[in-house]
């Protein structure tokens, strides 16, 4: 709540990116609760493989991986791609789906798309929520436990053993995210009670 009468106090004066400016240098952490500890432990996923070495194709790109220092990277968006019935040529041995699966009508075609263009020896990772809101963008269909993304991957085709699963959340961050996607802010727990989990993701190599 204090943050909200802040926010809107340094609003009524200020433009809006010099309010974001603001608040970061007070500490404000702007990332969406649910992300960054899912962000963190799949870079460090990635980085075990050597980022210099990875070829990156993400379907429905966001700002994360972009940032990051991969070789190569090359995005497939919605809607002039649907991972649904669309298989592309594309020379890569990392493909990326963060925050995608929940919303296809079609999962199970869409991850056998994606294990047919990678190579031998590529990785896709896939990461979803879990414990969150229903928001249909265009649409919202499926969860997964970490037990459940990792035999759903297996049925697509990815040896099982070759599936690195994870996932985080508590219930502080369950129910701030009730009413509106909530930023970590200033004191946005990062405990992960294994109960509640937020996000799920999973490494899986071809």
């Amino acid at each position: 709540m204090l943050t909200r009468i802040y926010q809107n106090y340094l609003a009524e004066r200020l433009p809006p990116q010099q309010v974001k400016a603001w608040l970061s240098k007070l500490g404000y952490d702007h990332r969406h609760w649910t992300r960054p500890v899912m962000h963190e432990a799949c870079t460090r996923l990635l980085a075990d493989i050597g980022l210099s070495k990875l070829d990156v194709l993400e379907i429905s790109a966001g700002e994360h991986w972009r940032s990051l220092p991969f070789r190569s990277f090359q995005e497939m968006n919605y809607p002039a791609y649907d991972i649904c019935t669309d298989v592309i040529e594309a020379d890569v041995n990392l493909i990326i789906a963060d925050q995608v699966f929940e919303h296809l009508l079609w999962p199970y075609r869409a991850a056998r798309n994606i294990h047919s263009m990678l190579p031998a020896g590529g990785y896709f990772l896939m990461t979803t929520p879990f414990l969150i809101k229903y928001h249909p963008i265009p649409h919202d269909c499926t969860r997964w436990t970490e037990t459940g993304l990792k035999y759903f991957l297996a049925e697509a085709g990815f040896p099982l053993d070759q599936v690195v699963t994870g996932s985080w959340g508590n219930r502080a961050c369950v129910r701030a995210n009730f009413s509106h996607w909530a930023r970590r802010g200033w004191f946005g727990s990062l405990k992960n009670e294994p109960d509640f989990p937020v996000t799920v993701w999973a490494l899986a190599r071809k």
